[in-house]
């Protein structure tokens, strides 16, 4: 079984172990009668067998819905309230005086010299200070008023260019109350593509960061002739002469106090209806420049209203932690969500979010420690670096601690696929590492990427807390499903949210019908209300990508490949883009061979390539340089990191462990890399290789490795 395949592997004396069984075995059956009383768990394990989703009709392709709207797709998470700004000052009016944003304030920043030379900023940070849904209303209010003093008029472009903090937040509010469309642009964006986002939207307004004016715009500016205001969040840069003429620097304090003062008292204001554009969201850019989505009031309505059903008890007592990019759409579709349901976001970022982060003074405590959050959005990047570290430190262990974690890590992972809980392992055992993530994660929400079974299962276990994982796009307002929180099954995204409905288009060049048997399968369509616009300025691609059937339904064809369950719940099992066909005609799917091999601990990325005119796969893979620098010593190979990573002779090392898992996966022989490039340096976004939400850039790093390329495929494989 698959469990079975993902349970860690220990060094027991058998005879031990059949004690230890043994006890184990006493231990459940003198436990079960009172925890299936008390827990409730009966319940759990009765609505994780329903099914969840149906077609509407019996007709091959039909649409699927969720049970819970089957006649009626779901719009409006609040009666009257159909554009952003109701929705927030519903909740204003509701939650008036509770915390909404927090923000944790900077007591002390520092230089600490690494053993390399490198000098890295360390801080300690202090307490969360907090700004209630009243005052971030009323600085909404006059931040948007300020802008119109500026001369911002109702239904023009505004960009954003900024890091994830309160200050987006309040700024988005203000656009959405005064209709101004928000283009967003991811702050890791590279020179071209920001200079391409801000000129395409024709925009006169920027608002940015001190750091991200001095390190970013300040290169471009001369190349956005429109631009006449830059507005810095976070107080007065420091002037610097190379400025253009007729580029003004304000802050955002000093709008907002423009804002104040300024009489609109007779002007009536500009609000926007459900159909008005609320924000031009510019993708990350996986293929080609980015493209601007353009995303209206309903469309959010309505996504965040399907990802608000499938949080149970989602409220007041919840505090959310807010650290991905705001520009994406997961983030800002899950900040959303917490907004209109009274609960709190603490802000973060990836350089503070833990006691161990890279910004973080050793001794004082990282983000996560000190907010305690109950809610957490991932991308499954951080979740697989989560896994390799516990992983790494497991082995670090004395024998018997490691053997007893493994145990406990087995037996866990056997209760949770039957449908229990384990309250004993959790408090024992699983405490230290959920104090990793603050102690009180009650779920974690995972997009933007798939996540692996075995990085899933181990989030379940470790972190005692369900993962929900989803599936969503820009062009879709990020939703699409998301699992529920007793479906404790791996590999699968759920079902169709209340306020979509998915149904499944045959590719017959991939082979893929929605009449195969047992689960149909085809290109995954996603219609309603929460399917964006179009792409901002470009017709052809918005028809090619989108499509309205006889009802008047708008259709996304998403480029997924996917197949449903008997119960209603989705598969990703392709993407139309990674299916490559080899020179003898067999088809591999890049996504399929990654994911076998991502959880090596001897890979940190992964990278497969494949051309029609070869009859073989090859890839590109960042070593683990703990993992990498340990197997050398093994062999007995001497050298620098750069010149480990350049040997003929660890490359195929590396080969023959990459060869090893992907028989265990059970991947066909054409499929495994047969030859390989060792990177030395990580990918990230700054090097433009993935996107923000870590997904590949493939034909990025193509281009980056093409002399790889050439000469892995220059000689014949022996």
């Amino acid at each position: 079984s698959q469990a079975a395949k993902m349970k860690l592997k220990h060094n027991i004396n058998p005879i031990l172990l059949q004690f230890i069984n043994f006890i184990v075995l006493v231990y459940s059956l003198v436990t079960y009668i009172p925890w299936y009383i008390l827990s409730g768990s009966k319940q759990a394990i009765a609505k994780a067998k329903q099914v969840k989703a149906r077609p509407v009709n019996n007709k091959p392709g039909g649409a699927y819905r969720s049970v819970n709207s089957l006649h009626c797709l779901a719009s409006v998470l609040y009666p009257g309230c159909d554009t952003l700004d109701k929705v927030f000052k519903y909740a204003k009016t509701k939650y008036k005086d509770k915390k909404l944003l927090g923000t944790r304030e900077i007591l002390k920043e520092e230089d600490e010299i690494q053993p390399s030379g490198k000098v890295f900023k360390k801080v300690i940070l202090g307490k969360y200070t907090w700004l209630s849904y009243e005052d971030v209303y009323i600085k909404a209010v006059n931040f948007g008023n300020g802008l119109a003093v500026l001369g911002q008029q109702p239904k023009t472009n505004i960009a954003i260019f900024c890091e994830t903090r309160a200050e987006w937040m309040i700024a988005a509010q203000a656009c959405f109350m005064c209709n101004y469309q928000l283009v967003t642009l991811y702050a890791t964006l590279g020179g071209p593509a920001i200079v391409h986002g801000l000129n395409e939207t024709e925009v006169t307004t920027i608002i940015t960061s001190k750091e991200l004016m001095q390190t970013k715009l300040k290169e471009i500016v001369s190349q956005v002739p429109l631009l006449r205001h830059i507005i810095t969040v976070d107080g007065k840069p420091t002037t610097w002469s190379e400025f253009p003429k007729g580029v003004i620097v304000h802050t955002m304090a000093s709008v907002q106090a423009m804002g104040a003062k300024a009489d609109i008292g007779n002007k009536p204001p500009c609000r926007p209806v459900p159909s008005d554009i609320a924000v031009i969201m510019y993708t990350s850019g996986s293929t080609g420049i980015p493209k601007g989505v353009m995303i209206s009031h309903c469309n959010i309505i309505a996504g965040i209203t399907g990802m608000a059903e499938r949080i149970p008890n989602l409220g007041e007592k919840d505090i959310y932690i807010g650290y991905l990019p705001l520009a994406h759409v997961l983030e800002l579709s899950a900040e959303l969500v917490c907004l209109s349901h009274g609960c709190r976001i603490g802000y973060s970022s990836p350089q503070t979010l833990a006691d161990q982060s890279s910004k973080i003074k050793k001794g004082s405590k990282g983000d996560v420690t000190t907010l305690k959050p109950t809610l957490m959005a991932a991308v499954p990047e951080i979740m697989d670096r989560i896994y390799k570290n516990v992983m790494n430190k497991v082995n670090e262990m004395t024998s018997f601690q490691r053997n007893l974690f493994i145990l406990a890590y087995n037996y866990k992972m056997e209760q949770i696929s039957k449908g229990y809980t384990t309250p004993l392992c959790d408090s024992l055992i699983f405490r230290k590492v959920r104090m990793l993530l603050g102690g009180k994660i009650r779920l974690l929400l995972c997009g933007g990427a798939p996540l692996s079974a075995a990085t899933q299962r181990f989030m379940n276990i470790c972190f005692c807390c369900p993962v929900g994982q989803g599936y969503g796009l820009t062009e879709s307002a990020g939703a699409g499903t998301i699992t529920e929180v007793w479906d404790y099954t791996t590999g699968r995204v759920g079902a169709p949210l209340v306020c979509c409905e998915i149904k499944l288009l045959n590719w017959e060049e991939g082979g893929y019908y929605n009449t195969d048997k047992p689960y149909p399968r085809g290109e995954i369509l996603i219609g309603g209300q929460n399917v964006t616009v179009g792409y901002y300025k470009n017709e052809a691609r918005t028809r090619k990508d989108f499509t309205v059937d006889e009802n008047g339904q708008r259709w996304l064809h998403t480029g997924d490949i996917g197949e449903f369950h008997h119960d209603g719940c989705l598969k990703i099992i392709d993407r139309k883009k990674d299916l490559v066909k080899l020179q003898a005609g067999e088809y591999v799917s890049l996504g399929k061979v990654e994911a076998a091999l991502k959880n090596l601990p001897l890979v940190d990325n992964i990278c497969a390539y494949a051309s029609s005119f070869h009859s073989y796969v090859i890839g590109f893979v960042v070593p683990n340089q703990k993992e990498l620098a340990e197997l050398a010593r093994k062999k007995g190979f001497k050298g620098t990191w750069e010149e480990i990573c350049n040997s003929p002779e660890m490359e195929k090392e590396v080969l023959k462990v990459l060869a090893e898992a992907a028989m265990a996966a059970n991947l066909e022989k054409f499929e495994i890399p047969v030859k390989i490039r060792l990177s030395p340096d990580p990918w990230t976004p700054e090097t433009g290789l993935v996107t923000d939400a870590f997904k590949l850039k493939r034909k990025e790093l193509t281009a980056f490795y093409q002399m790889d390329i050439d000469r892995m495929y220059g000689k014949n494989v022996k």
